[in-house]
């Protein structure tokens, strides 16, 4: 499962576009073909160059559409408009030396109007339907009938009757083909708005989470200060003194400076630093700061850290990135306290971390919702927001966030992350 940014909106232009330049191909080589066996083997004579040089047309419209689709990314949609206008034109011209309107594909006017409703705005749309009523009048006024041969001329109702099939069963395929290629690029569109939409509810959720915590860092700054000064306090009175707890302050110390720090790391990921600046580091020491706090600090003898870094970069110790990584840990090792693993690796200009663990793995639900909110096993008020932090972190920085369960048990956590995000910039000053 990965989880990565939200998918931009599908540019229903452009790929319509690549659709039509399909079809138009189509068109041509269907058109050269009937063309050859019409006046081949049917013995029809017609007029070859009007009809070549109407064929040749649209290969230079597709030309030009391939030409604008892979170099502008605005106007698209006119010049989508402007090529159902000159195929309306070539078919005009082709028909008006076919017989105009007593020629079966007559009909093929109604493909366009149909295509230009479903992939113009409505204005353009109606401007389609004008212009295929216009070429119809067009047509009506002295087409160029076809000279039948002999053998043939009884024979003309017959062969409108072939053409209509022809002409219905050329437009129905069509249709098909374009009308459902269209309805998968709807769906895409749709899909990528509704993956918007979620990522805007899950910024706004982080947001507020962040507000609340911001604040409630700043409502226990208070207190903690105290119990520090409290704590001082208790080590010069005499009574405590010969008690000998001296190792229970140590220990509250400790505990008063832990804390203290959490709120400084929470106040620095929203952004409010409490006078301490961003520090240079380098990612294996980054990292290795990480494996430390939790082998010293929380006693954690069981986590096994692999180095496979490489050669060590420069970066800016980043509160946020540190913080989802400890989640991760913390998940881990509640689920397998007798063994987690850590491995960092780097692959090209990027960080692939992976926490591994001895647990029962993901379910499958946390899986296919990996990254979305209060998706959690634990049954706890405010659970599952981890894996929520994790990805949205990631998110930001660019990176992606990969989770699974692996075939010998336990579950893996991969944090892939691009350098650059959190390279310390050449030329600062430390």
């Amino acid at each position: 499962m990965i989880a990565t940014p939200a998918p931009q909106i599908t540019d229903a232009v452009r790929r319509n576009m690549a659709l039509l330049i399909q079809l138009r191909w189509l068109a041509v080589g269907g058109q050269m073909f009937t063309i050859l066996l019409v006046h081949g083997p049917m013995g029809i004579a017609l007029p070859l160059a009007p009809l070549l040089a109407a064929i040749s047309l649209l290969v230079f419209i597709n030309i030009v559409t391939l030409y604008m689709l892979h170099r502008f990314e605005a106007g698209l949609e006119y010049a989508l408009f402007t090529a159902l206008m000159f195929d309306i034109a070539a078919l005009t011209w082709q028909l008006h030396f076919t017989g105009g309107l007593a020629n079966p594909f007559a009909a093929l006017f109604l493909l366009q109007v149909v295509i230009g409703a479903m992939v113009l705005r409505p204005a353009a749309s109606w401007a389609m339907v004008a212009a295929s009523l216009g070429a119809l009048a067009v047509l009506a006024i002295d087409p160029v009938p076809l000279a039948l041969p002999p053998e043939l001329q009884d024979e003309e109702f017959s062969l409108y009757l072939q053409g209509s099939f022809v002409c219905f069963g050329l437009i129905a395929v069509l249709l098909v083909a374009f009308v459902t290629r269209i309805a998968r690029n709807l769906r895409e569109r749709d899909a990528a708005l509704a993956a918007i939409r979620q990522r805007a509810a899950e910024e706004d959720h982080i947001v507020r989470m962040g507000l609340l915590a911001s604040g409630a860092a700043h409502e226990l700054g208070t207190p903690l200060a105290t119990l520090s000064v409290l704590v001082n306090d208790f080590r010069a009175m005499p009574e405590l003194k010969a008690a000998d707890l001296s190792a229970d302050l140590d220990d509250m110390e400790n505990a008063v400076q832990r804390c203290k720090t959490i709120v400084s790391g929470i106040l620095m990921s929203a952004g409010e630093a409490r006078g301490e600046a961003t520090e240079r580091t380098t990612m294996r020491a980054f990292l290795r700061d990480i494996v430390d706090e939790w082998q010293v600090t929380r006693g954690l003898d069981a986590l096994e850290y692999h180095d496979r870094f490489g050669q060590d970069v420069a970066i800016v110790s980043d509160p946020a990135l540190r913080q989802v990584i400890g989640n991760v840990i913390d998940n881990a090792v509640e689920v397998s306290p007798q063994w987690v693993g850590i491995r960092a690796a780097r692959q090209g200009e990027a960080l692939e971390l992976t926490v591994t663990d001895k647990g029962p793995g993901f379910a499958q639900d946390i899986l296919d919702g990996l990254g979305k909110p209060y998706r959690s096993t634990k049954g706890k008020p405010g659970g599952g927001l981890g894996l929520f932090l994790l990805v949205n972190v990631m998110r930001k920085l660019g990176g992606e966030v990969r989770a699974g369960n692996r075939e010998q048990g336990g579950a893996e956590v991969t944090i892939w992350l691009p350098l650059d995000a959190i390279a310390y910039p050449t030329g600062a000053r430390t």
